[in-house]
């Protein structure tokens, strides 16, 4: 059978702002193509670029380190827990936007990556997608860690209820090890399960959160 691949990422652009109040990147040039010509050769040229951003951009990965000062960082990640992994998609009604436990319930989830479709991603890049988005709530982060979930991807503003200063979904999750990846799309187009699942972001020391190329392999 042909294998395909599913990219569930969003594209990383110069002025777009992915959490409201955090910065938009900005991509530019280092050294443009014109102004590397005197460097070499006649007819050879390279691009070098350069960005400045939050690591908050696009769809990214939060380690325990984003939460926790004890807590793993990027760096040390380990790759069985991010890369590779059985996973799950739990679909949600467009209609809910507090996601319980009762929506995972019944649900085998031990050791896989479980992503939560909520079609919230249709509103990327409109003030929609800041407003009343989904959510899941801490029992729904309760039971997903006792059952054994590793990792955990919404397609949505923010795994938690933003509307106040708690962050229960972050902490239980983040503190038992079970990364969490935000700002997702694409999920429509994947099966509810057999597939496998990839986000693995750079492996940078002392930090805690960085955008991943997220996707799905479908076998």
């Amino acid at each position: 059978m042909t294998k395909k691949l599913i990219d569930l990422s969003h594209n990383v652009e110069d002025g777009m702002i992915t959490y409201k109040g955090l910065p938009a990147p900005i991509i530019c040039d280092f050294l443009s193509r014109g102004d590397s010509r005197g460097h070499y050769d006649e007819g050879t040229e390279f691009h070098i670029g350069e960005i400045k951003m939050v690591a908050n951009t696009g769809t990214y990965m939060d380690s325990p380190f984003h939460r926790y000062s004890d807590g793993k960082d990027l760096s040390e990640l380990d790759l069985e827990r991010i890369a590779d992994l059985e996973a799950v998609v739990v679909r949600v009604d467009e209609e809910a936007m507090a996601i319980n436990d009762t929506h995972f319930r019944g649900l085998d989830v031990r050791g896989k990556a479980v992503l939560v479709h909520t079609d919230w991603s249709r509103h990327w890049r409109t003030d929609d997608y800041f407003e009343g988005h989904p959510f899941l709530t801490e029992d729904a982060a309760v039971w997903l860690r006792d059952n054994g979930a590793v990792l955990v991807g919404i397609d949505s503003y923010n795994i938690d209820d933003i509307r106040g200063g708690a962050r229960p979904v972050h902490s239980i999750l983040l503190r038992d090890e079970i990364t969490i990846v935000e700002h997702m799309t694409g999920l429509d187009k994947l099966p509810d399960s057999a597939f496998r699942f990839f986000a693995v972001p750079v492996k940078v020391k002392g930090m805690g959160t960085f955008p991943v190329r997220a996707y799905a392999l479908i076998e």
